[in-house]
């Protein structure tokens, strides 16, 4: 097992990663920007190194920075955790060449799966399913137009380079379609350095379901379950659920395996995630995309498993075998609630000072927060405060849990959205299980 890590990321993931590095006895450091100096995950670290200001750009994405940090504190390793430089195949390969332990996927794997449309073609030579669409970049407005004259409308358009939900627009006609088009092409440029422009069709009623996969040091990959992600504002997840209530035996059985498929096809390496539609008509499914990291979401799949995921992600950075029957039946359900700096109304960013921090606690109750109180919320990363995390006997009882942990966690100062979850498990639609990624549109207009 390696025994130094630098955890190459902020806020409650730096903290997840940190709890079981000092339980597996690893050294830990953290890096932070100058504002985050007194979030809890800094001083949980056994050693801190400030790398910049509050810009992304010149601290969290600053991989020189980050090396540079690595190698005064001695550091063996480094975790990417999500979001920031998780998925940059080119800070992978620096890594590596820097003769540090990647805690990730190896570089062609991301850089593989980083470009959607690559992705799409890898994916449909293996076999695994992809929604009609096009298998080239789309050059202008008016290939745009022809090619959705093909795929048939509504359509999806997406940026090649994208991921998390953005840089994503849906045309339902031509003059959509040209309007789309070109606010896509402009935000994937300003964001990902990147104009390519994808299309596919777009299903109005579907769910999102992904695949947690392990890529083992042996050379084998495992596919874990799935979990359900189909509550979403603007095309990011809110909430989600494992097992989804939408997948069967069979239905489980096919998905899993496009999963391994698909992550065979890269020759994957270390923790994963295979995302799909599924259209709950027919029960068809389609890949979507392939996050090259540890997911948000992971703690519901380690809890229906009784695992460690980071655990799991060390132990094959550091070339051992997973420390779990991988093979190991599930137990119960888990839900996940993302809490964030938003209002509950229109998710719009509500950054401040927290003055009231009081998390809920019991049975089948988990936190993973990146906050506490007397923090402050600052407007210049996500929104994600902490993650309320439920494991029950069954889906009924998670969901009751769940609205107990709701009615339980007290925050003062940023605003927050709690008051949505709080809506939503009582919703009878969330709460029958037959719901889409529509969901909560059609709770704000009602």
């Amino acid at each position: 097992m390696i025994e130094s890590l630098l955890i190459a990321n902020r806020g409650e993931i730096a903290r997840r990663i940190i709890r079981t590095a000092k339980r597996l006895d690893i050294r830990t450091i953290a890096v932070h920007s100058e504002p985050d100096a007194d979030l809890p995950f800094v001083a949980e670290a056994d050693e801190a190194v400030c790398i910049g200001p509050a810009n992304p750009a010149q601290s969290y994405r600053n991989a020189e920075a980050i090396l540079a940090a690595a190698k005064s504190t001695g550091a063996q390793a480094i975790h990417p955790g999500y979001g920031f430089l998780s998925e940059n195949a080119g800070f992978a390969r620096t890594v590596k060449a820097s003769d540090l332990v990647w805690v990730g996927p190896g570089a062609d794997a991301i850089a593989a799966m980083g470009d959607k449309i690559n992705a799409r073609n890898l994916m449909a030579a293996a076999g695994v399913p992809v929604a009609p669409g096009t298998a080239e970049p789309v050059a202008d407005v008016d290939a745009a137009v022809a090619a959705a004259a093909q795929i048939g409308y509504p359509v999806m358009v997406k940026a090649a380079a994208g991921g998390g939900g953005m840089g994503m627009g849906v045309a339902a006609d031509e003059a959509a379609l040209r309007t789309e088009f070109g606010k896509v092409r402009a935000f994937a440029e300003r964001m990902f350095g990147d104009g390519a422009v994808l299309l596919e069709r777009y299903f109005p009623r579907v769910r999102h379901v992904e695949v947690q996969i392990l890529g083992l040091a042996d050379g084998r990959v495992v596919a874990l379950s799935e979990r359900e992600c189909s509550v979403q504002r603007r095309n990011q997840k809110l909430v989600e659920e494992a097992p989804s209530p939408a997948v069967g035996p069979q239905l489980r059985a096919r998905i899993l395996d496009a999963a391994v498929r698909a992550g065979e096809a890269v020759n994957y390496r270390n923790a994963g995630t295979v995302e799909c539609l599924l259209d709950p008509a027919t029960g068809e499914f389609f890949f979507l995309e392939m996050n090259t990291r540890l997911q948000v979401e992971h703690p519901i799949t380690e809890l229906i498993h009784g695992t460690d995921l980071v655990e799991q992600q060390l132990r094959i950075a550091s070339g051992l075998e997973p420390s779990i029957d991988l093979h190991r039946p599930t137990r119960g359900h888990a839900i996940e609630l993302r809490v964030n700096a938003e209002d509950p109304k229109r998710f719009l960013p509500g950054p401040g000072r927290v003055t009231t921090w009081v998390e809920p606690s019991g049975d089948g109750v988990r936190v993973d927060a990146g906050y506490a109180e007397g923090t402050t919320v600052t407007p210049f990363y996500d929104s994600l405060m902490a993650k309320l995390i439920v494991f029950g006997a069954d889906r009924a009882d998670a969901l009751a849990k769940a609205r107990a942990a709701v009615a339980g966690f007290q925050i003062a100062g940023p605003k927050h959205n709690l008051p949505f979850f709080a809506e939503l498990l009582e919703n009878p639609e969330f709460l029958g299980g037959d719901y889409d990624t529509a969901i909560v549109a059609r709770m704000r207009k009602a």
